[in-house]
């Protein structure tokens, strides 16, 4: 897998850095005490979600043009992309007068392709899938000349993505460790190299998510993953990008692997303990310092906040998804005898036990064992899950309940 690749160094960073900063934000990183009592680390967030386009991805884009010639600008560019390098690219081709084409595959949510076209470009919604979308893109860049912006395997793009890293550790005092989401690899290898000139002694922890695992096996090869549904789409790359690899490899501290649950909870524990709305690569890191305490405990950690662009109902049901498996909504279904006052009844013991009704159904035709009986669907909101414990079985000593 591994081949040779031209140097790359900090210089071509700190050259990146210079040459983009005019366009991006230079994006905070703040300790986060809430995050940190929770893990037993030190908590520092890098919050590239405050990007333009709420994802450091366009610091790569930023840089992969800047760097194109005049004739490779006439020409006009092309990316594949399923959201963030795609609205990077189009909002940084728009600022330097550039034609771009977005191929992006065909079920994208429209809110994704709506914000890239916002940006000027033209986009394209053709295949199935980020594969059968780069095979259209590689048709489209032969017919029209365009010029190809990978979404990482591209060192001038990741140059680009290390400048967070220069920013991270002028801001962050004596960092121990920092952990970055790994999908293609362009963050990560940025990462690496910059640690490795500005802070020798740290170090750098990678995380996929369990169905993009390439570089489970590590410090052994990267392989090729079969993929799947993740809520981290960010990093749901099959193979890491051979030049990133090369990069990153001999300055790994090691790979962990999080589960689809360990980041929804951490996008939940992102919202409630640190007020930030982050998507669920972005929230990918803090899952692998939750899931690997040991690792980290006592720790001052670096984490990136890689990206903000989360679906409102994706967001809306990972909250409420973490509320159930925290204990804190409880769903009843109790079979009732149908006659006056059984409601009040069942409302009057939640209430007197602190519990708040959510929503009530109430059926009584068809879905109950019985015409003498009514079958009640309740949802409930409870502090914690001893407390919905304690409601739950307050109800048990009258009715027959099961959780729904």
């Amino acid at each position: 897998m591994l081949q040779t690749i031209p140097t790359f160094d900090f210089a071509a960073i700190a050259a990146a850095h210079e040459r983009i900063s005019p366009r991006i934000v230079r994006t905070p990183t703040i300790p986060c005490a809430a995050l940190s009592k929770l893990s037993g680390a030190d908590i520092w967030l890098k919050l590239e979600n405050l990007q333009a386009v709420a994802s450091f991805k366009e610091r790569g884009a930023a840089n992969k043009l800047a760097l194109l010639s005049p004739e490779e600008r006439e020409r006009g560019v092309i990316a594949v992309s399923a959201g963030n390098h795609a609205q990077g690219v189009a909002r940084h081709a728009s600022l330097l007068g550039i034609r771009a084409t977005i191929v992006m595959p065909r079920f994208t949510p429209t809110a994704k392709v709506e914000r890239t076209r916002s940006w000027g470009a033209r986009v394209v919604t053709e295949g199935d899938d980020f594969a059968a979308a780069s095979l259209v893109a590689e048709e489209l860049r032969k017919r029209e000349n365009l010029v190809l912006v990978h979404p990482f395997n591209d060192l001038a793009v990741m140059a680009g993505q290390g400048t967070f890293a220069i920013e991270l550790f002028e801001d962050a005092p004596d960092l121990d460790a920092v952990v970055v989401p790994i999908g293609g690899g362009g963050l990560i290898s940025g990462t690496a190299i910059a640690a490795a000139h500005m802070r020798p002694g740290v170090e750098v922890y990678g995380v996929q998510v369990e169905s993009y695992a390439s570089l489970s096996a590590f410090p052994g090869d990267a392989v090729e993953t079969l993929g799947g549904s993740t809520i981290a789409e960010g990093i749901a790359v099959r193979q890491m990008g051979d030049k990133c690899f090369e990069v990153v490899q001999p300055h790994l501290a090691g790979v962990l692997v999080v589960s689809e649950l360990e980041v929804e909870s951490a996008i939940a524990s992102l919202v409630e303990n640190a007020k930030l709305v982050s998507e669920g690569a972005g929230a990918a890191a803090l899952a692998a310092v939750l899931a690997n305490p040991d690792i980290f405990r006592g720790k001052r950690v670096a984490l990136p906040i890689s990206g903000g662009n989360i679906g409102t109902r994706i967001l809306a049901n990972t909250l409420l998804r973490a509320l159930r498996r925290d204990g804190r909504l409880l769903s009843l279904i109790l079979q009732i005898p149908d006659r006056p006052g059984v409601l009040a009844d069942i409302s009057t013991r939640i209430g007197d036990l602190g519990g708040n009704i959510i929503e009530v159904s109430h059926q009584r035709m068809f879905a109950a064992p019985s015409v003498q009986t009514a079958e009640l669907e309740i949802m409930i909101e409870a502090r914690d899950g001893t407390h919905a414990s304690e409601i739950e079985n307050a109800l048990r000593a009258h009715y027959m309940v099961t959780r729904g």
